[in-house]
């Protein structure tokens, strides 16, 4: 199970991407209403059909059938358009960053797995260590080359490498059905670990961040709001235009009339107060953003090139340096001498064990803090944009 085929599992069994899909269409709907301008008004108005006098009766009736229509100014259409196509942007870039989140997560999952998997050569390393000093322990204890108590001392610490075998076995078991639960599968496979060990070329990341990209489609939806709250400023006249009977004279005459609010841009002026307030928050929010990402970003890089340089000194000197200790020891203990005593042997051994512990941790850090690069740098845009144009 390559971290690929893991990433590529998880995704085609995404269970938001429907509701990712349906916001951003729920989205694009708003583009189409706000195209949409105001809608003509047909009606009728009857006057002086009832009353005292002259007015008792129908006689004396007037009636108009009219038609009315708003005209829009200061291209308030546009505006709608421009913040509901803004929203659309606000819309995939939070379905992005919702996969993107997921990707993340599986790489977690599989990096953990791979370093499980890891340690369980680690624990049969140890194992075999053991069983070889106890061996070589009883054989001594045979010979009243070292005390009875060395013996118990050795079987116990088989034991608990047998233990710590098992254990690290059942973590592997465990860590690789914590990663296929991102797809609905099953712990039957395996993860080579060897793949860990490739350091990739310690950098910045080139990629664009997704979250900037969703603070900047959220200012431009701020900036579409403002020329929306400025379109707001200008005043709608209606006209009318209409056909009234007359029923005293039995006569038909036409009406034009039109109406025009007052007081519109003073009435607007705490939308449009709002509106600037907003959109300094959406630029300061941008700036803030981009200085954290930039402060992570350097974070990890310097984190990866010393984790780097550790594994780098591990592999060139203390392995080296242990694992020749620990064989002069053993092969001085082994010919029956007394130079060298159980808990000696046992230590050069531990040092060993120590130091491939230790690389393993920091390989796994190495990867985990790899995501995170490629989570702050999109990485993975690319492939989430093949897919939805597969779609």
């Amino acid at each position: 199970m390559t971290l690929g085929d893991a990433i590529s599992r998880a995704v085609a069994t995404d269970p938001t991407a429907g509701a990712n899909t349906a916001r951003v269409d729920a989205a694009s709907a708003s583009v189409r209403q706000a195209g949409n301008g105001p809608r003509p008004n047909a009606g009728i108005d009857v006057e002086d059909f009832a009353g005292t006098g002259p007015y008792n009766r129908f006689n004396r009736s007037q009636s108009t059938a009219f038609y009315e229509q708003t005209w829009e100014r200061g291209d308030k259409r546009v505006a709608r358009i421009g913040v509901a196509q803004a929203e659309v942007e606000v819309a995939r870039k939070r379905a992005s960053i919702r996969l993107l989140d997921l990707i993340a997560k599986v790489q977690g999952a599989w990096i953990d797995a791979a370093a499980a998997e890891a340690a369980i050569a680690i624990a049969e390393e140890r194992v075999a260590i053991a069983e070889r000093l106890e061996r070589e322990v009883r054989r001594r204890v045979g010979r009243a080359l070292d005390p009875l108590f060395a013996g118990e001392r050795a079987k116990t610490n088989l034991v608990q490498a047998l233990t710590a075998r098992d254990q690290a076995i059942e973590t592997s078991k465990i860590a690789r059905r914590s990663l296929s639960s991102w797809w609905g599968g099953t712990e039957d496979f395996r993860i080579d670990p060897k793949e860990l060990a490739q350091l990739k070329t310690v950098g910045s990341p080139s990629g664009a961040n997704p979250d900037l990209a969703l603070v900047t489609a959220e200012r431009d939806v701020a900036d579409a709001s403002m020329r929306l709250a400025e379109s707001a400023s200008y005043a709608d006249p209606t006209f009318r235009v209409g056909v009234r009977h007359l029923a005293g004279d039995s006569g038909v005459a036409v009406i034009v009339g039109g109406a025009i609010p007052l007081g519109v841009e003073g009435a607007n002026r705490s939308n449009l107060d709002r509106a600037a307030a907003l959109r300094r928050a959406a630029d300061a929010e941008l700036a803030v953003s981009r200085l954290e990402v930039r402060r992570e970003t350097e974070r990890l890089v310097a984190d990866r090139a010393r984790i780097r340089a550790e594994v780098t000194r591990i592999d060139a000197e203390i392995l080296p340096t242990a694992e020749g200790a620990a064989k002069l020891v053993v092969d001085g203990y082994t010919r029956g001498g007394t130079a060298f005593t159980y808990l000696e042997m046992a230590d050069a051994q531990r040092a060993v064990i120590d130091a491939h512990t230790r690389k393993l941790e920091l390989l796994r850090q190495f990867h985990q803090d790899g995501v995170r690069l490629d989570r702050l740098s999109g990485r993975y845009i690319a492939a989430i944009s093949g897919q939805e144009a597969q779609k």
